[in-house]
């Protein structure tokens, strides 16, 4: 606990072997996980078999699944529904056996935004939120770039229409889109479960937490009001394998933007760059 915070993360960003992962995170006193990519493999792709075996080394490593960071809703709106559904139903059987409280997902590309496809994108997201029923597991829409639910407006649209989709709020999505965060905030944060945390300026480049047009600052004392607890870091941040090599040891700055030598220097330097802000508030 951080504040009233408690901090999750992507940490297939600090390792993509789930034993690096789990690592990772205990060096970094962090005891919950988005799930994304295990040992080089995403989620949406593992076995049962290989589920349990996840679960059974996050459970000895003191780490519990908060969240599946899965793909589903990340394909075009004109692909067919049976097979995204079907796909779905095989992450949803891997939140059950990993012990997850929520799926990530998505409001599918090539809909431009345009209301012709709103129909559809709330039937497709229907189906999942019928089909999840009474598994214990939530289903909680992210805002991305090029899906339907890119800007804030349109997220709103979609948790109007689907009450039972909880929502995640992520900043560096909205700046990469144009989008104000605090204008954005107002508009959809009644719908808001828990917030992934990354940065971007502007020019679209992630940048570590609070130092991009994000506003991470302030958004974090409206989590905080809004009684939002779970934060998952997510650093998309620039990594050139064998960079430390080359100069000396030493973490570079190159043109104004960090790049980091390995996934778990990056995954650190996040992590301390938010606890930082937070310290902040």
């Amino acid at each position: 606990m951080t504040r009233n915070f408690r901090l999750c993360a992507f940490a297939d960003e600090a390792d993509k072997a789930l034993t690096g992962q789990i690592a990772a995170l205990q060096a970094n006193k962090i005891d919950q996980i988005e799930l994304r990519g295990i040992d080089g493999t995403g989620v949406a792709k593992i076995t049962p078999e290989k589920a349990r075996e996840t679960a059974a080394m996050l459970k000895d490593g003191g780490i519990h699944v908060w969240s599946i960071g899965s793909p589903i809703g990340k394909v075009s709106i004109n692909s067919p529904r049976d097979d995204e559904t079907d796909r779905f139903m095989r992450i949803l059987d891997t939140a059950v056996i990993c012990g997850a409280e929520n799926i990530r997902l998505f409001s599918f590309f090539e809909t431009e935004g345009d209301k012709k496809y709103l129909d559809e994108v709330v039937r497709r997201l229907e189906i999942m939120i019928d089909k999840a029923k009474g598994s214990g597991v939530r289903l909680c829409h992210e805002n991305e770039k090029g899906i339907y639910g890119d800007i804030p407006e349109r997220c709103a649209e979609l948790h109007q229409a689907l009450p039972e989709l909880y929502g995640i709020f992520d900043p560096a999505n909205y700046v990469q889109c144009g989008a104000d965060t605090l204008k954005g905030w107002e508009l959809v944060k009644d719908y808001i479960y828990y917030a992934h945390i990354k940065d971007a300026r502007w020019d679209g480049h992630v940048v570590p937490p609070g130092t991009g047009d994000g506003n991470l600052l302030q958004l974090l004392k409206n989590f905080e009001e809004k009684k939002i607890e779970v934060l998952t870091l997510e650093p998309h941040l620039t990594v050139f394998d064998g960079l430390r090599d080359l100069e000396g040891g030493k973490r570079p700055d190159v043109g104004g933007e960090l790049v980091f030598s390995s996934g778990r220097e990056a995954f650190d330097y996040a992590v301390t760059s938010l606890r930082g802000l937070i310290e902040k508030m």
